[in-house]
């Protein structure tokens, strides 16, 4: 079978080739799918490069998110059918046309969901929930979120109005603004005006925001520490600009604040599996109802992955970039 493959760390651009490997078989367990179309992640970029919580012995494939066919069942599997189409987001290697999944990890994918919203289902939509999930907030609650126009922060912008909380999101530049505007979402504050700190307060009323997502790190965490109430909490999740975070000891000290980090791939595999099939199932519903939209900026064959990883690469960029196998 073809399959992505790089023998050392580095730009992915450079590094990732197609190469010929042995077509895998499924153990005890195990199911080998046929690979329809595979999402690109930063993290899947990140480990390529060597510098990702992961990194894998080389030579090495690569893709942890790919929706398919299954196509062979190892033994002991009965709840899944040659034929039918699954997604993962967490299994190694997908970057291929075929791989091999454990079974109990594969959500299966119900027709009127198409291959392009299945293909990134999992790794960042799951995430988001999962991480509003964390958070217990009520309906009325108030959150704040910088990276507002990133993946993650559409998502949870998304899915916040749709559980009924109240989402704020923080971008560095006013174009940000329009770019959300135009997704339907207007609860959004460019950080580049001087005046930004008043328009959360016209945004929210005053009401107090007792939750703060940061995705950039740097002084921009920082600044979404220093609009939290009293006894908030910060998430870390993720760090695009710095992975450093610069925060007023006074906001953490006076404010009894917390800070916390939040790592989708561990908070999935240790979630039990009920919890892990109701968020799965709101995720479908919102999909399939247009209240959460998966975008796709483009797609390209396996042979084309140098200009998938610059396309995926590029800022500003709307919707994932895909690979077709």
């Amino acid at each position: 079978m073809r399959a992505l493959v790089h023998h050392e760390f580095g730009d992915p651009a450079a590094l990732l080739a197609v190469e010929q490997r042995a077509l895998p078989q499924p153990g005890p367990g195990q199911v080998r799918v046929r690979t329809l179309l595979s999402a690109i992640h930063n993290h899947d970029l990140w480990t390529v490069r060597g510098t990702y919580g992961f990194k894998p012995e080389l030579p090495a494939q690569a893709g942890t998110e790919a929706v398919g066919v299954v196509d062979a069942l190892g033994p002991d599997v009965d709840q899944l059918a040659v034929g039918q189409r699954v997604t993962t987001g967490g299994t190694f290697g997908v970057w291929a046309e075929y791989f091999v999944a454990d079974a109990a990890g594969l959500i299966p994918v119900p027709d009127a969901l198409p291959d392009e919203a299945a293909a990134q289902l999992v790794s960042m939509p799951f995430s988001a929930l999962s991480l509003l999930h964390s958070l217990d907030l009520k309906e009325g609650d108030w959150l704040i979120q910088n990276a507002a126009n990133g993946a993650v922060g559409r998502m949870v912008a998304q899915l916040g109005a749709a559980r009924g909380i109240n989402v704020v999101g923080l971008v560095r530049r006013a174009a940000g603004v329009d770019e959300l505007r135009a997704q339907g979402i207007d609860r959004v504050i460019a950080t580049d005006s001087d005046d930004w700190r008043d328009r959360l307060a016209e945004i929210t009323g005053g009401a107090d925001i007792h939750v703060g997502i940061d995705s950039v790190g740097g002084r921009s965490a920082g600044d979404v520490m220093s609009t939290l109430a009293v006894n908030g909490t910060l998430v870390v999740f993720g760090a695009m600009a710095s992975p450093t975070l610069e925060i007023s000891s006074g906001d953490v000290i006076f404010k009894q604040g917390t800070i916390k980090g939040f790592w989708g791939s561990v908070v999935s595999r240790e979630m039990p599996a009920d919890l892990k099939g109701k968020l799965f199932g709101e995720l479908i519903t919102r999909v399939l109802d247009g209240s959460l939209t998966l975008p796709v900026a483009a797609t390209y064959d396996f042979d084309e992955i140098s200009a998938a990883v610059t396309a995926s690469d590029q800022p500003g960029r709307v919707g994932k970039v895909l690979l077709r196998a």
